[in-house]
């Protein structure tokens, strides 16, 4: 019998404010026990994260300062709360990935972070040019105007 979708989503609001996002891609994540069981309990945060490459030859991408909160019922055996944890993308993803963080402006950011149909926790990341000032005044205004026409479209 399938499962059915979690609702748990955790989404990292800045993200689009401050950076041109380029490419998304879906990654997993190597987590512990009482880390997915922290997870379901919606208690984690992405807002300050961000991805790098580590590991063997610098190849393995690892999301750095992720908040995943101690899980309640944990013994001594429960996990750090802003420890590194290794994303699985396969090489090819990996590869273009690292060619383009070499690029001057680019970075690799956490989007989302959710659990899909199988139970399993999913990273969305993003690879991510930083907006300068005026583009974030652009974003504002354009964000300014559609909710203005919003409220245009029903008062009609």
């Amino acid at each position: 019998m399938p499962r059915l979708k979690s609702d748990i989503v955790i989404k990292n609001k800045k993200a689009e404010f401050q950076f041109f996002l380029v490419d998304r891609y879906t990654a997993g994540i190597a987590l512990f026990g009482t880390e997915i069981k922290s997870l379901r309990e919606s208690k984690a945060s992405i807002n300050e994260a961000f991805c790098a490459f580590g590991g063997v030859n610098g190849r393995e991408l690892f999301v750095r300062n992720m908040h995943i909160a101690e899980y309640s019922h944990g013994s001594a055996y429960n996990h750090l709360a802003r420890r590194e944890r290794k994303l699985l993308l396969n090489k090819r993803e990996l590869h273009k990935l690292q060619s383009k963080v070499k690029e001057k402006g680019f970075t690799i950011i956490p989007v989302r972070l959710f659990i899909d149909e199988n139970g399993r926790a999913k990273l969305e990341i993003a690879l991510a040019r930083g907006k300068k000032l005026y583009d974030k005044r652009e974003s504002i205004k354009e964000k300014d105007l559609n909710r203005a026409m919003n409220r245009e479209k029903l008062r009609i």
